[in-house]
């Protein structure tokens, strides 16, 4: 419900340049995924130890308290601080995303996550829309306020109606391995890792563009409802992926999950280069349709791989890797992005996404022509 509107915000405090919005909302936007890289290993590694509940209702609580403080500073620097403490509590919806995971079966693995991505794109649809009209209505104050209501909501839920089955405690030993020996398997792992790797460009090529697009849709559509329409340029990526997430998951179980990542992402690239020439705000609203129906199968495609690939006794800390990789590309993204388009003007940023869409792509060919999947026979015993 906020996010898009960071940019926005930052304009409102003061008397500030085009650049200095620009490059601060990259770095406001950014800095929240430095501490959530460090972070996501270690939630992974806890989760793998001792239940994943207890940290989803950590996670909760504080983005909460967070947000709430948002809604309450006065100060660009403010922002910045209470973003970067932010992204302790930012692993939450990873975190849910291996509590599902894991207790699910490796045969539909890709369809159960495609359906739980049609759930977090469902907040990501409706969430903009909503704080677009609250921001033009009441004010980004009470926005933030809200939002921080519903998050503490969330983790009464979780409290009181979610129940963590442990899988496989008959057959699954209980061995405890150090990070390294994961570590050691990630990077001995070449299509593993080169998955997890095109996952943290295409996070490094989405957020160039995402704190940016408020500015982008008033130079296309003008100051009247702008958080509004911003919400909307976000809202309608959710739609596309709300449309064909489940599908894409299907279509991975059944002809491999790396091969439709690979499609996704070269179709990826053809889509986004089309958004540096729009001249209207309803042509970027519907390429950003045909981009969320692409990038839609992107998470489930490399989550499901993960649950293939990595050893049962050492999921969980695996998919904290993967989320640091997309964390990192979280970071690098928004200040890449802020810059750029500071020095060049926002359009060339869809030209670099596309360009590192295509990076991933030519990284995963390459990969997949002279490896399968990772075999198991490793120290873990599988």
């Amino acid at each position: 419900m906020v996010m898009p509107f960071l940019s926005l915000l930052i304009d409102s405090m003061g008397n500030y340049s085009t650049e200095f919005v620009l490059k601060w909302a990259g770095l406001v936007f950014g800095v929240t995924f430095v501490t959530a890289f460090i972070m996501s290993p270690v939630w992974g590694r806890l989760g793998d130890r001792h239940g994943r509940k207890k940290l989803l209702l950590f996670l909760s609580f504080g983005a909460s308290i967070c947000i709430l403080l948002m809604g309450i500073v006065t100060s660009v620097y403010h922002i910045f601080i209470i973003r970067f403490f932010m992204g302790f509590f930012a692993g939450f919806i990873p975190m849910a995303q291996a509590f599902i995971a894991i207790q699910t079966p490796k045969k539909i693995a890709g369809k159960v996550m495609g359906t739980l991505q049609t759930g977090s794109v469902s907040g990501g649809l409706f969430g903009p829309l909503i704080g677009g009209w609250l921001a033009d209505s009441f004010g980004f104050t009470y926005t933030f306020l809200l939002t921080g209501f519903i998050i503490l909501f969330t983790f009464l839920m979780i409290l009181a109606g979610v129940k963590e089955v442990e899988v496989n405690k008959n057959d699954s030993k209980k061995e405890d391995y150090s990070s390294k020996q994961v570590f050691h398997f990630i990077f001995t792992s070449p299509l593993l890792l080169a998955v997890m790797v095109v996952g943290m460009l295409i996070q490094i090529a989405n957020f160039s563009i995402q704190p940016l697009l408020a500015i982008y849709v008033g130079e296309l559509h003008g100051q009247q409802n702008l958080a509004f329409f911003s919400g909307a340029a976000f809202s309608v990526v959710g739609l596309g992926n709300l449309l064909l997430s489940r599908e894409w998951g299907k279509l991975g179980d059944r002809f491999g999950h790396d091969k439709i990542l690979l499609i996704l992402v070269l179709v990826g690239a053809v889509v986004y280069v089309p958004q540096a020439f729009v001249t209207s705000i309803w042509q970027l609203l519907v390429l950003r349709l045909f981009l969320g129906m692409v990038i839609g199968g992107v998470i489930p495609c490399i989550v499901a791989y993960i649950r293939q690939a990595a050893p049962f006794s050492i999921q969980g800390e695996v998919l904290g890797y993967n989320t640091s990789f997309r964390f990192f590309g979280n970071v690098v993204g928004p200040i890449m992005g802020g810059f750029i388009s500071g020095y060049i003007g926002i359009s060339s940023v869809f030209f670099v996404t596309s360009g590192l869409f295509i990076i991933g792509g030519f990284l995963l060919w390459m990969v997949r022509s002279k490896s399968n999947l990772p075999k198991m026979k490793n120290s873990f015993g599988n």
